[in-house]
């Protein structure tokens, strides 16, 4: 992943047509959004997404659902990442995502999680929001 901030952004962004194909089976977009691949991440809530046309998407990370896919479009200007080695491998996350009632301004609901940490906890809570819990949530 290529990380950095751009304005005040942090975006997380696939190198390679690889690692694209891997996060979007790592992060169940086939299960959850088929047809969708994963290209990155926009201020640590939304996804970036592509379609098979190559059409970009936003969506909130939580939950993974097509009712909420926004058009999206790169910036017009060339994307200059400016690297913070404070963020470099981590992901800011709700214990309790904002869309299941969680506070973004309580101190207690916000961790940092590895890539994988993370996609465990959408995976989680995307099947949640589709009635199909599991034991206790991740990390």
């Amino acid at each position: 992943m290529r990380e950095g901030w751009c304005n005040d952004d942090y975006w997380s962004l696939c190198e390679s047509q690889d690692e694209a194909e891997h996060l979007t089976s790592v992060y169940g977009l086939t299960d959850f959004l088929p047809g969708y691949t994963f290209v990155g991440l926009k201020g640590w809530d939304d996804f970036i997404v592509a379609d098979r046309a190559g059409h970009y998407f936003l969506i909130p990370t939580v939950p993974l659902d097509r009712a909420y896919l926004a058009p999206f479009c790169f910036p017009k200007d060339s994307l200059s990442l400016e690297q913070d080695d404070r963020f470099t491998g981590k992901i800011k996350w709700y214990v309790k995502p904002i869309r299941f009632g969680g506070d973004p301004g309580a101190e207690e609901n916000m961790t940092w999680l590895s890539q994988e940490q993370h996609a465990e906890a959408v995976k989680w809570w995307t099947k949640l929001f589709y009635g199909q819990p599991s034991e206790q949530p991740p990390a």
